[in-house]
Parts: C-alpha cells; sequence; structure tokens
C-alpha cells in the first residue's frame, strides 16, 4: 500500500521564487495551469525527500534520493526512483515495475496492470498525467488558498473511491499560474511544488522535490532494470 502511495507522489515537484505579485487567481485558473502544465511535460528528473506517517503503529518514515518520469506520447508513463535514504530502487517501464532492496539481495517483480487493478487503478492515471483533475477529482482550495511562498494550494477528493487515496493535497506553482493568466498556456514548468497523500487506513505521504529539470529528453534505457547477479527475483 505505501509503494503504491509513493508512486503517486510522482506527481510533485519543484518550488519557485514567489514572483511580481499578479492578479490572484481563481480556483478555476489554478487548475487550467495544473492541466496544462502536465499536458506539455514529457520527462522530469528532480531531487525528492519523502516523509509516510503511519497511522495504525503513530510512526514515520522517511526517504529522500532522486526521480525520473519520462510520459511517451502512446505508451503508459515510466518512472525511476533511486532512494538514497533508504537505499532502494522503484523502476517501471511502463508494462512491469521492479522494488529492489540491495541490502536484502531481493528484487520484487510486479505488472503495472496487476499493480494498479481495481480499486488502484486511480493510481495508474497520475503515472500517466495529471491532464483530467477537473474530470476525476472534486476540488477545492485549501483552507490557506496560498503557502508563504505564494504557490497555490488545493485540496482534491476523488470522484470514485479509491483504498490507496482518499484525498490529495497538492501545491501548485505560482509561476505556472502566472504563466497562464499571461498567455494562457503553462511552457517548461512543472506545475505541482508538493504532495501529500491520505489513503483510506489514515496514513499520510508528503513528498517535496527539487532541482527539478523539464523536457530534457530522458532516454528509455534509464528506466529499465538489469537484476544484478546473486539477488533473488520474486515475481508477483
Amino acid at each position: 500500500m505505501l509503494k503504491i502511495c509513493t508512486l503517486l507522489l510522482l506527481l510533485s515537484v519543484c518550488a519557485h521564487p514567489l514572483s511580481a505579485a499578479a492578479s490572484p487567481a481563481s480556483l478555476k485558473e489554478v487548475v487550467a495551469a495544473l492541466e496544462k502544465g502536465y499536458a506539455g511535460l514529457q520527462d522530469v528528473q528532480a531531487d525528492f525527500s519523502q516523509k509516510t506517517t503511519i497511522s495504525a503503529v503513530n510512526r514515520e518514515q522517511k526517504g529522500s534520493g532522486e526521480v525520473f518520469l519520462k510520459r511517451p506520447a502512446s505508451a503508459t508513463a515510466m518512472f525511476r526512483f533511486n532512494y538514497t535514504k533508504p537505499k532502494q530502487q522503484i523502476i517501471s517501464n511502463g508494462s512491469q515495475v521492479w522494488f529492489y532492496t540491495p541490502d536484502n539481495k531481493q528484487v520484487q517483480v510486479n505488472s503495472v496492470a496487476t499493480m494498479f487493478a481495481g480499486g488502484n487503478s486511480i493510481a495508474l492515471s497520475y503515472l500517466t498525467g495529471l491532464g483530467h483533475v477537473s474530470r476525476d477529482f472534486d476540488i477545492t482550495f485549501a483552507a490557506e488558498h496560498r503557502d508563504k511562498n505564494g504557490n497555490y494550494q488545493l485540496e482534491l477528493t476523488p470522484k470514485k473511491a479509491s483504498p490507496v487515496l482518499s484525498r490529495l493535497q497538492l501545491t501548485i506553482d505560482d509561476e505556472a499560474v502566472e504563466q497562464l493568466q499571461k498567455s494562457g498556456y503553462v511552457k517548461d514548468v512543472f506545475p505541482i511544488v508538493s504532495s501529500i497523500v491520505h489513503d483510506a487506513a489514515g496514513n499520510r505521504t508528503r513528498i517535496d522535490y527539487s532541482r527539478a529539470r523539464v523536457n530534457k529528453g530522458l532516454a528509455d534505457s534509464r528506466f529499465n532494470f538489469k537484476v544484478p547477479e546473486g539477488v533473488e527475483v520474486i515475481k508477483q
């Protein structure tokens, strides 16, 4: 469950400094900046830090590393989480998902279709993009419309219930919103600063990103995994 929540958080990334003041945006404009910004996303690479709060035992798990995401025009998105803490990798080429823990000398292998079947299918929509949030979610501003840097904060509730996602909080880049207000489009800016996933069990996972690089032409080979010698393969 927590692994799936981690995958949902490919959505977050990249804080920008507060730019020159513009007219406060409407909810419709903020959602449009999110959807149009994601529509123009081909790939992104960023550093991340993650904190998961496990409700049942009141315990926190922290992680950090680097994430890569690529969205081919005619295929399911590919992704790669390289964790430096704890040391592990989560990789998908669009059809298979590998969870590699080098300290345990194990790799778990799932198909994307199996992993995101049934109630988990909403997760797959995140891996292919956030171009239809207004279709899939009921959306409002958070109690505080903007964070201390001027970025917009949204509350999203899925229109179809899911065990892995009961509520989603997104912080939307102020620069993306201003681009939309000025030109009607969003270019070369990943629109999400951070995200928080709440699941049905009360667990909460937040990821914040930095040093985002957008549309740099990531190679497909980065999203394949070769099982190291001596590593146990567990197919699920």
